[in-house]
C-alpha cells in the first residue's frame, strides 16, 4: 500500500511553487537541493559553524578598522538560506561616507560625489544602520548574482527581492580585502538596488581594472545590462 501524503495537496502545491520560485531566483542552489534530498544539511559547513566565532571575528574587524568596541551578543541573526553562507554585520551608525573613507585609507577609491550620504534618499533604504546594528546573510562570491543580470532596480523591486544597499556593498568590499586581499566585481558591477539616490538614481560599485580602484557610480533605476547585477541578501 502506498504511504499516504502528509498534508493537503493544496498545501504541497504552494510549498513546491515557492521552492521552484526560489530555485529560479537563485535562493536555492542545485547543491543545496541535492543535500536536502539526501537528508544532509543544505546550508553547508560554513553556516553550521559556531556563530559566536563569527561575532568575535567581526568585533575585532570593527575595532581594527573603525576604532569601535562593539557587543553583538544580543544581535538578531536572521535564519540563513541555502547559498547564503557569509554573515555580514552592519554596525550602528555606519553610512556610505564612513565606510568609503575607511576603504580609501587602504586602497584607491573613487566616488561620483564627495557626499554619498547626502546623495541617498534615506527613506528608501531597505535597511538603515543609523537606526541600529543588524546582520544579513550574503553569498560568498566575487561577482554579483549571475541570475540577476539584465534586471533593473525597478524590476528587482517589482519582484520583491531583498538586495544589498550601498553601505553593505562597500562594507563587503572592505571585509573581502581584509580577509583575502582580493577585490569584488572584477568583471561586473554590483547594482546596489537596496538603495536609492535622490532623483531615483541607483548606486553601483565595482573594481576598475583600468584604474586599479574601487568605483562608486550611479545608474538609472530602469537601467539593465549583462554586467550590471544586484546582490540578493537574507535579512
Amino acid at each position: 500500500m502506498a504511504k499516504p501524503t502528509v498534508g493537503s495537496m493544496s498545501a504541497w502545491s504552494g510549498v513546491l511553487k515557492d521552492l521552484f520560485r526560489q530555485i529560479d531566483d537563485g535562493s536555492h542552489s542545485l547543491e543545496a537541493v541535492k543535500a536536502f534530498n539526501e537528508h544532509r544539511n543544505p546550508f553547508g559547513l560554513s553556516v553550521a559553524t559556531d556563530i559566536s566565532e563569527t561575532l568575535t571575528s567581526q568585533q575585532l574587524f570593527y575595532r581594527q578598522f573603525f576604532g569601535l568596541d562593539l557587543d553583538f551578543s544580543d544581535l538578531r541573526i536572521p535564519t540563513p538560506k541555502p547559498g547564503f553562507t557569509h554573515l555580514l554585520i552592519v554596525a550602528e551608525g555606519l553610512t556610505p561616507n564612513r565606510v568609503y573613507d575607511v576603504c580609501s585609507q587602504h586602497f584607491p577609491c573613487w566616488r561620483y560625489t564627495n557626499d554619498l550620504d547626502a546623495a541617498l534618499d534615506w527613506a528608501k533604504e531597505e535597511r538603515d544602520p543609523r537606526k541600529g546594528a543588524y546582520a544579513i546573510w550574503i553569498r560568498d562570491m566575487v561577482e554579483a548574482d549571475e541570475n540577476l543580470k539584465n534586471i533593473s532596480a525597478d524590476s528587482i523591486k517589482a519582484r520583491g527581492l531583498t538586495t544589498e544597499t550601498l553601505t553593505e556593498r562597500l562594507l563587503q568590499e572592505l571585509v573581502c580585502w581584509h580577509e583575502t586581499k582580493k577585490r569584488l566585481d572584477v568583471q561586473n558591477i554590483t547594482l546596489c538596488s537596496g538603495s536609492r539616490g535622490r532623483g531615483g538614481r541607483v548606486p553601483g560599485v565595482d573594481w576598475s581594472r583600468h584604474d586599479g580602484r574601487v568605483d562608486v557610480s550611479y545608474y538609472r533605476s530602469g537601467d539593465s545590462s549583462s554586467d550590471l547585477r544586484s546582490r540578493q541578501v537574507v535579512s
